[in-house]
């Protein structure tokens, strides 16, 4: 346990400017960390094998941690609140943060091996549904999870925060050239359906993906959904049968109602 009474000092550099969302992108896949805040969020990563860096705690949190303080290797640095504030940005209200190690990411082959339902995410950026999208395929028993090269990054502390953890147990890879890579998917066995409110799309009720041998739901961002190369390079697509007039539904929302109908073949009205 080591006192800090030093905004400056710099050990406590991995938590400097955690809301300074451009600096956080550029440093942290760089310099090979990732935040977790929380009790519930640094256990769940350091069960998973990531590797803790340092801790850093408010003195109330002490007690609470000590189990994974003893466990660890890792300094961990006791501050005031007020400091907290001060050096992250904002007000801890959790108390506790962990400065955790990567793992290098698998490759997409890889996952696609052994995978019977994927996802495939195009350009999701909000780090909030990148979140929502991981807890979701946790819990519905997606088995992997492919990103094209402008997605959000999974391990940025807001979407950890929100996944609960659930990044972590979803294992994710990146793919390379876009939407060309589809087609790596495609010749792993996988019939691609792309999620769209388009009134060309098909019923989920009718396509049935639960009965499908492998299954890659094609997820875009906010707001503008699939790109029209991404739509294209699909094999079929799909929609959520939806009433009252709503047209479409928060792509977290959306993606959960979808997995459920991969996982059960239940998603209509």
């Amino acid at each position: 346990m080591e006192l800090i009474d030093d905004p400056h000092d710099p050990r406590l550099g991995d938590y400097v400017g955690l809301t300074d969302v451009e600096l956080r992108r550029r440093r942290e896949p760089a310099e090979g960390l990732f935040i977790a805040e929380g009790e519930k969020v640094i256990r769940r990563a350091t069960e998973a094998g990531y590797a803790m860096r340092s801790m850093l705690l408010s003195a109330k949190w002490v007690d609470t941690m000590r189990d994974i303080i003893e466990a660890s290797s890792a300094p961990v640095y006791a501050v005031s609140p007020e400091l907290a504030e001060q050096v992250t940005g904002y007000h801890v209200h959790r108390g506790a943060l962990a400065s955790m190690g990567r793992k290098p990411l698998p490759s997409a082959d890889d996952l696609l091996s052994e995978a019977r339902r994927v996802v495939v995410m195009e350009a999701v950026n909000d780090h909030t549904n990148i979140g929502a999208i991981f807890r979701s395929a946790a819990a519905l028993g997606m088995d992997a999870v492919l990103l094209s090269p402008d997605c959000a990054d999974p391990l940025y502390r807001r979407s950890v925060k929100v996944s609960m953890g659930a990044v972590f147990s979803v294992p994710y890879a990146r793919l390379g050239a876009w939407p060309r890579s589809l087609e790596t998917v495609r010749e792993a066995g996988f019939e691609l359906l792309a999620l769209t409110p388009d009134a060309k799309a098909e019923s989920m009720d009718e396509v049935a993906p639960h009965r499908l041998e492998r299954v890659a739901l094609m997820l875009g961002a906010e707001g503008d959904g699939l790109s029209r190369r991404a739509l294209d390079a699909a094999d079929r697509w799909v929609r959520i049968p939806m009433a009252h007039g709503v047209d479409s539904l928060n792509v977290g929302a959306a993606a959960a109602v979808a997995f459920y109908a991969v996982a059960t073949g239940r998603p209509g009205l």
